[in-house]
C-alpha cells in the first residue's frame, strides 16, 4: 500500500535539521529583542509547524496571534489578495514578527506587512522557513530565514500540495507525478 513518504522524490531538510534551525532563529530573536515584548503573526496554514518550533526558543513576553491571506483570480498564486482571517491584537507601538513557510515570489508576504505597518508598529521583521532563490517579483527581505531552497516544489513541515503533506516531519521535493 502506497504512503505520502511514497510520493517524495528527495527529502531536502531532515526533521533535526529543521528542529536546529528553528532553535537558532529563536535564539538569534531573543537576542535582538532582548527586554522587549513581541508579537508574532503566523501566515496560515504554512507556517504552524516552523513558528511553533521557533517559538518554543523564544524567551521574551510573546503575544501569538494568526492570519490567513487568499489569492482570488485564474490561477494558483496570481489574482487578487484578500485577508481573509485577521488578527484579533492591537500591534500600534508594538514589536511584530511575521512567520511565513516559503517566500517564493513575496507578494503575498509585500501584502501583509504592508497592510500591517498601515496600523503603525514600532517595527516589522519577517521571518521564513524557506526562501526560494528565484527572483522575486515583489521587492521583500526576510529578516531571519530557515534555509535557502531551489526551485523545486517542497512539502512537509506544514507546506503543502492541494491541503496534503503538511504533516511531514521534514521538507521533501514532491515527485511530479505526486501533483
Amino acid at each position: 500500500m502506497k504512503n505520502i513518504h511514497d510520493d517524495i522524490e528527495r527529502v531536502l531538510f531532515t526533521s533535526e535539521e529543521l528542529v536546529k534551525r528553528a532553535e537558532e532563529i529563536g535564539r538569534q530573536i531573543t537576542q535582538d529583542y532582548k527586554g522587549e515584548e513581541v508579537t508574532v503573526i503566523g501566515i496560515l496554514k504554512g507556517s504552524f509547524m516552523f513558528l511553533s518550533d521557533v517559538l518554543k526558543n523564544v524567551d521574551l513576553y510573546t503575544k501569538l496571534d494568526f492570519v490567513t491571506v487568499q489569492s482570488y483570480g485564474n490561477g494558483t498564486t496570481s489574482g487578487e489578495l484578500r485577508l481573509t482571517k485577521d488578527i484579533s491584537a492591537d500591534i500600534k507601538g508594538k514589536h511584530v514578527i511575521l512567520v511565513e513557510d516559503i517566500l517564493d515570489s513575496g507578494k503575498t508576504l509585500k501584502f501583509v506587512k504592508d497592510l500591517f505597518l498601515e496600523r503603525e508598529p514600532a517595527s516589522i521583521k519577517v521571518c521564513t522557513l524557506l526562501n526560494k532563490k528565484v527572483r522575486k517579483s515583489e521587492v521583500i527581505k526576510a529578516d531571519y530565514i530557515g534555509f535557502d531552497v531551489d526551485n523545486v516544489f517542497v512539502v512537509g513541515y506544514g507546506l503543502d500540495y492541494a491541503q496534503l503533506y503538511r504533516n511531514l516531519p521534514y521538507i521533501g521535493e514532491l515527485k511530479v507525478e505526486a501533483r
